[in-house]
């Protein structure tokens, strides 16, 4: 006996297709039909309502509207300067060990390699020496102090040994802050450790074993990269229709069927003189950790204007899926089942598509987890199974 991979029942529907005309003649014989190829494809789908809970299904009616009316900037994907950092060396060495590779998340702290200094023994000789010195000044002091007590010694004097004592106490105070900035806990070992100032993604390694280093030279850039700003380019005549903190969607070259959150955070106060464009800075979640570091897109920005277009069926984006080359919908039919409607599309904007024709408004069009659904109908094609 067969035992289904997924709790589900495919129910193949005797109804045309939605969208399709039934008045539209079939293929003449010897032509092929080019939807002939997916015709065994299910337009209905029950589950199990563990299935329907662990997708994350969820639906929302489709509504007659007109889209919001957008300003599309083009830019580019960039790291938040205050949630970034480089990291250099702090004194001149050579890398003895390299502990992570670009890529890889580290948080704050975390040591990234480990340096060889050739003059940190002569600094911890010079630190010991400074502060010896400190001391004895100090014990001085405290000598002149007591015979000025006794009248033996001038002010003049006890002034002098004091001042004496302060200036290498803050000398070797300097020089133990200077070990400690470096790392240099151990206080035999020649190695320091180079760490990690904020949490986030090695984006850049410039590092390798044996290596000589100075602190002109950046050798790892981290970036936290949950949250990127996309810098748009916008033009004089545009300036007056953008407002702070306007919510937008970012549509990236390299992922054309995504759509990223963003709100405008700040509005750039000086124009290029050459290019007669400023910069908007858009705040964007990295949704799918997808956002990669100088990805050209462009932003469409909400504007405080009337809707464009005229007024459609409209649904959100991330219910629309393509399946047998044909854009589509699920839309709610009864409990637990879903039926695949091929539709055709508008105008998009902010998350919302408008739809032509396949649904009516009002109809329950399934807005999360369209993937579990668009799954189950292809692996029936594939009558996939276990014996």
């Amino acid at each position: 006996m067969k035992r289904a991979m997924i709790l589900v029942i495919l129910t193949l529907s005797a109804c045309p297709r939605p969208g399709v005309d039934p008045q539209v003649p079939p293929q003449a014989d010897g032509v092929e039909d080019p939807g002939h190829a997916h015709e065994e494809l299910p337009t209905s789908v029950t589950l199990d309502p563990e299935v329907i809970a662990a997708a994350g299904i969820r639906v929302e009616k489709a509504t007659r509207a007109k889209l919001t009316q957008t300003l599309n900037l083009p830019g580019e994907i960039v790291a938040d300067p205050d949630r970034s950092a480089r990291v250099s060396a702090l004194v001149a060495g050579k890398i003895e060990q390299v502990l992570v590779k670009e890529s890889e998340r580290v948080s704050r702290g975390q040591t990234l390699a480990t340096l060889r200094i050739p003059d940190l023994g002569r600094l911890r000789s010079l630190a010991a020496a400074t502060s010896g010195r400190a001391q004895a000044a100090r014990m001085n002091s405290k000598r002149v102090g007591e015979l000025e007590g006794k009248g033996l010694a001038s002010s003049q004097a006890a002034l002098e040994a004091d001042t004496e004592a302060r200036a290498l106490e803050a000398e070797a105070a300097a020089m133990r802050d200077q070990l400690v900035a470096l790392g240099a806990d151990d206080r035999t070992a020649a190695l320091v450790p180079l760490r990690a100032p904020v949490a986030g993604t090695v984006v850049m390694r410039n590092a390798i074993v044996g290596q000589a280093v100075t602190p002109e030279i950046d050798l790892f850039a981290i970036a936290d990269l949950d949250e990127v700003w996309f810098v748009a380019r916008v033009f004089e005549r545009d300036l007056g229709r953008l407002r702070e903190k306007a919510s937008a969607e970012v549509v990236l070259n390299a992922y054309p069927d995504d759509r990223f959150a963003a709100a405008v955070d700040a509005i750039g106060k000086q124009v290029d003189s050459t290019a007669r464009t400023l910069t908007a800075r858009l705040q964007v979640k990295n949704k799918g950790g997808k956002l990669r570091l100088g990805l050209f897109g462009t932003a469409r920005v909400a504007l405080d204007e009337a809707g464009r277009g005229t007024e459609a069926v409209v649904v959100a984006s991330a219910a629309v899926t393509e399946i047998g080359g044909a854009p589509c919908v699920f839309v709610e039919s009864g409990p637990r089942t879903y039926t695949r409607h091929t539709v055709v599309l508008g105008e998009s904007a902010l998350g919302k598509v408008q739809v032509l024709s396949g649904i009516e408004a009002g109809e329950a069009v399934v807005s999360a987890g369209v993937f579990t659904l668009k799954s189950v109908v292809l692996k029936s094609a594939f009558g996939e199974s276990d014996e």
